[in-house]
């Protein structure tokens, strides 16, 4: 990497602490660490990231609470929970408070690595997703402000709230996977929690209006174990 991307890791076990550490200077990251809820906040003030990793069983703050925290002052940093409380309500918690993933105890350091790449990446590039308000996917255009498919024959599809939502995500996550997780976090927002059938469900819509053959989907996928994944080769 040319310049270093700065990360914030939260731990309290220190030899855990510095085998993540060594592990992601190796990959040629520039790492800060904190060894409480405390210290954490207070180096997240003084410095600027481009990622932070925490534990939730941290001294003096957990957490949770330090990822509350900081997404009160900022949305965009991409925040990443690394912990042993792996029941979905500690899941479901985490990603409330603002996290953008949740690893669990023990993990699979190659997994770690991969995982901290696709948030720091993600995390440079978030300006500009942003200004996404169309796509085009064939011969037909999304408009995302207006909730619209506009078909090549000039017939307008009028899309729902969370239909365009989901497009959005993973349009904008185009070539990656995308974790129920996420899209929980993004498109319904914690309302309730939809079933693999529910997501699946949209999936299956969004093959009728792009799938040229709906059984051999080209652009639309759901990856089993991990989530969805919308695929165009085409830059933008």
């Amino acid at each position: 990497m040319q310049t270093k991307q700065r990360i914030l890791l939260v731990e309290d076990e220190e030899h855990l602490l510095e085998a993540i550490k060594l592990n992601l200077e190796l990959e040629g990251y520039k790492v800060t660490t904190a060894t409480d809820g405390k210290k954490a906040l207070k180096k997240f003030k003084e410095e600027r990231f481009n990622l932070i990793i925490l534990d939730v069983m941290i001294p003096e703050i957990d957490g949770f609470q330090v990822a509350e925290t900081i997404r009160l002052e900022n949305t965009e940093v991409p925040i990443m929970f690394l912990t042993a409380k792996n029941t979905n309500e500690d899941r479901i918690t985490g990603l409330k408070k603002g996290a953008d993933d949740y690893l669990v105890k023990p993990f699979n350091l190659e997994e770690l690595i991969l995982r901290v790449g696709n948030l720091v990446r993600r995390g440079m590039k978030g300006d500009d997703l942003k200004e996404l308000n169309s796509y085009q996917i064939g011969d037909k255009t999304i408009y995302f402000n207006s909730f619209e498919l506009h078909h090549a024959d000039g017939t307008i599809t009028a899309l729902t709230k969370k239909e365009t939502m989901l497009l959005k995500l993973l349009i904008e996550r185009r070539n990656e996977a995308v974790s129920r997780e996420q899209i929980l976090e993004t498109v319904w927002n914690y309302d309730v929690y939809p079933s693999t059938r529910t997501i699946d469900n949209f999936i299956l819509t969004f093959r009728k209006y792009f799938e040229p053959d709906q059984k051999n989907p080209i652009y639309f996928h759901s990856i089993r174990g991990v989530g969805y994944k919308f695929t165009d080769n085409k830059t933008h």
